[in-house]
């Protein structure tokens, strides 16, 4: 048998039982509808599962152990024409390759790790059912007391499908029920990074088929008590006559009870991490954009935790947009890299040149670089005078004092002066008064000039794709 993955929650407070004869605060209110009751927390629509540990399986040996794993397999399988990127898929699954698996309603993430040294990002989605759909199936297995045992049990009998099925309702998915994805350049249906990913899902299913309810559109805890309630309901109307239950002194039910303590927080991270997924929710942002400031809260929240310091406190709009769009690589832009810059200049009044220009000079020296770029100012007597002497003293060119820049005559080369007592070098195509930050700041006029003539631009302005 081969290991199974332990799912991985996050904890919270113990919740505090209910008093006898009051209702539970998730049974919805009589008569309503799926589509008008609250929906439980995000705990119980995202579960993320450990890793599992390489296996060596025996020659045939299937890789799910229940019938409805191998019936994942089998619509993977359907949905591939290409049974050799199912091997190595299934080799990559083996070999412990997959990394944790997240499920959220109509989506599987987790990262893959390949033939390079930074993993795939693998990706399925699979189609989820509609509140009339759910209301169906509810309905149907409500009906029958041995499928809410057999849920319980952890196990999914034929019989429970067969009654989906004929309510019509797919419960186990076709190929035209998944999308697959992937990082990687192979163009495959999968490619062997998101077979690999669903190979290792098969195993998940085969501990707990909930997962596949989930992945369906709906958590556990929320179906375990709409499937109480509804077989309740489906009891009532066959015993009628059924005795009303005696009731309890209000003296039992305000008794006090004991309250185990909270558990102990978490270890702060080594390092804040991405988050792997978000799900498809009506009128949501952009996934990616979700992870992106979900990541960004993340590393505020863990340099808070480490140093007791908000990095962000004090910041102007402008300078937080700023500081979000540097967090994004300086090479290979994607379209939704270029989107955020657009979103960002416009929420704040600028253009995407603007923009870029900020981010170069926030690359350069943060929000004091970026008080360089956009605030001249007049400096005291002292290190700023002494500038021109020390730079005509090692034979550099000529610059011309104002305010607290020194620019060379013919217009492409520029020193400033922070506040910060660094100076920061700047270019321009001659003539043309359009100044980027260049290079990293430092407290010597003559090894910042140095390095501007030197082209050595560690942080220089980026390309044209930032600004289109």
């Amino acid at each position: 048998m081969s290991p199974r993955p332990t799912p991985r929650t996050t904890p919270g407070p113990t919740p505090r039982p209910a008093s006898p004869g009051s209702p539970s605060r998730t049974t919805p209110p009589a008569g309503s509808r799926s589509g008008a009751r609250s929906r439980p927390g995000p705990d119980d629509l995202r579960r993320t599962f450990e890793a599992v540990p390489a296996r060596t399986p025996a020659d045939g040996e299937p890789f799910a152990d229940s019938w409805w794993g191998r019936a994942w397999a089998v619509a993977l399988e359907t949905l591939s024409m290409d049974g050799a990127r199912l091997a190595r898929g299934r080799a990559y699954a083996d070999a412990g390759k997959v990394a944790a698996i997240t499920v959220t309603p109509g989506r599987i993430v987790a990262y893959v790790h390949g033939s390079r040294v930074r993993p795939y990002r693998a990706e399925l989605r699979l189609r989820t059912f509609t509140d009339t759909g759910w209301d169906t199936l509810l309905d149907a297995v409500a009906a029958h007391p041995g499928h809410l045992s057999a849920l319980l049990a952890k196990e999914m009998p034929h019989s429970l499908a067969d009654t989906a099925r004929e309510a019509g309702v797919r419960l186990l998915p076709a190929a035209d029920d998944l999308d697959p994805s992937c990082t990687c350049p192979d163009h495959g249906r999968p490619c062997k990074h998101v077979a690999a990913l669903c190979f290792q899902t098969a195993r998940l299913l085969d501990s707990d088929p909930f997962v596949l309810l989930l992945m369906r559109g709906r958590g556990e805890r929320e179906l375990l008590d709409e499937l109480g309630r509804r077989n309740a309901e489906h009891s009532a109307r066959e015993r009628p006559t059924a005795p009303v239950p005696s009731s309890v002194p209000a003296a039992d039910a305000l008794v006090d009870r004991f309250l185990p303590p909270l558990p102990a927080p978490l270890p702060v991270p080594p390092y804040p991490g991405r988050p792997p997924s978000y799900p498809d929710l009506p009128g949501a942002r952009d996934p990616l954009g979700l992870d992106h400031l979900a990541t960004d809260a993340a590393a505020r929240a863990h340099t808070l935790l480490t140093t007791g310091r908000d990095p962000l406190a004090g910041l102007t709009p402008w300078q937080d947009a700023v500081r979000i769009a540097a967090s994004r690589p300086t090479a290979g832009l994607t379209a939704t890299t270029r989107a955020l810059y657009r979103e960002l200049a416009h929420a704040t009044g600028r253009n995407t040149t603007d923009l870029a220009r900020a981010v170069a000079a926030w690359r350069q020296g943060g929000a004091e670089g970026l008080t360089v770029l956009e605030s001249p100012w007049d400096p005291p007597a002292g290190p700023f005078d002494r500038a021109r002497p020390l730079l005509a003293a090692a034979g550099l060119p000529r610059l011309t004092p104002r305010r607290n820049h020194l620019t060379d005559q013919a217009g492409a080369l520029q020193l400033r002066f922070g506040h910060d007592a660094r100076w920061y070098g700047y270019e321009s195509d001659p003539g043309a008064d359009d100044w980027w930050p260049r290079a990293t700041p430092g407290p010597d006029p003559v090894t910042a000039l140095e390095a501007l003539l030197a082209g050595d631009t560690d942080t220089a302005a980026p390309d044209d794709t930032y600004v289109r």
